[in-house]
């Protein structure tokens, strides 16, 4: 199938897909017009990596993800290396500095606001 069929399937614009093949995360072949023909495949693997991509993981982390032998099986995790489990840590750790940055940051907004003739605002953001 060629891009924009592959992009109306999975919803993930054709820009984003070329970003995909450019990070390695997707390989379409070539047909004699230079066109990427994709596989029936690609479709599930274009919404893993979008999945993955939402949930935070970085593509060089995807890479090693999908680069494990049939990565949607159930039991995958069964098979992933002491050292991919040490940069996923590493990631996890990362991820809970961003999250302890942005709760700081939000705390520092709510307060504030709460100090101003403005602070009736903040019941539209309270439980956010």
């Amino acid at each position: 199938m060629k891009i924009g069929t592959l992009s109306a399937r999975t919803g993930v614009p054709a820009r984003m897909l070329r970003y995909y093949e450019d990070q390695g995360l997707l390989a379409p072949q070539r047909s004699g017009n230079g066109y990427r023909a994709f596989a029936e495949d690609d479709v599930d693997r274009v919404t893993m990596v979008r999945d993955l991509i939402r949930s935070g993981l970085p593509t060089r982390l995807i890479r090693i993800v999908l680069e494990m032998e049939n990565p949607v099986a159930s039991g995958w995790t069964e098979r992933c290396t002491r050292d991919f489990a040490e940069v996923l840590a590493g990631e996890l750790e990362a991820l809970d500095a961003r999250i302890a940055c942005l709760t700081r940051s939000r705390d520092t907004v709510r307060d504030y606001l709460s100090h101003t003739e403005h602070a009736a605002l903040l019941s539209g953001s309270a439980g956010r």
